[in-house]
């Protein structure tokens, strides 16, 4: 039997207080559709990255704006949405880290996108200049046959 399509919406402040409450609600829902500890944990800290962005590099800190999150459960995938207002950017102009570098060097910060894409089976981000921001991430569903979609 088809899973029905679900839908889930969270509008909340842009404040790192408030990263918790959207952790909580991604869980919840990934935890309701049968996802397992390890990756729901992958699900929380890909949100975590994405809505950090928003909060430090599209809104600079300005806690009067909202971060939105949607989540979208369909047949066989997992499908967060992250939308903004705020200051959009080019994902190809990000440089993906030299992770040997990256450690050697003892740096901090600057693995958001990164992490995302390796946690999650797809990232897209959608930018419309002046109007909004959109990043998109699907974690595939293990269907009950046992056999699980990759696309990473």
């Amino acid at each position: 039997m088809a899973r029905k399509t679900e839908n889930y919406h969270l509008r909340i402040p842009s404040e790192t207080a408030n990263l918790q409450v959207i952790r909580n609600f991604v869980s919840d829902v990934a935890k309701s559709v049968g996802f397992e500890n390890q990756d729901i944990g992958k699900i929380e800290l890909a949100v975590d990255e994405a809505c950090t962005n928003v909060i430090e590099h599209a809104y600079h800190q300005d806690s009067k704006k909202d971060i939105d999150v949607a989540v979208k459960i369909d047949f066989d995938k997992f499908t967060v949405v992250i939308t903004d207002h705020g200051k959009g950017f080019k994902p190809e102009d990000v440089d993906i880290p030299d992770m040997n570098r990256y450690l050697a060097e003892l740096r901090v910060g600057g693995l958001g996108i990164y992490l995302m894409k390796h946690l999650m089976d797809e990232v897209e981000y959608r930018t419309q200049p002046g109007v909004s921001n959109e990043v998109r991430m699907v974690k595939y569903l293990i269907r009950k046959d046992n056999k699980k979609k990759q696309s990473a």
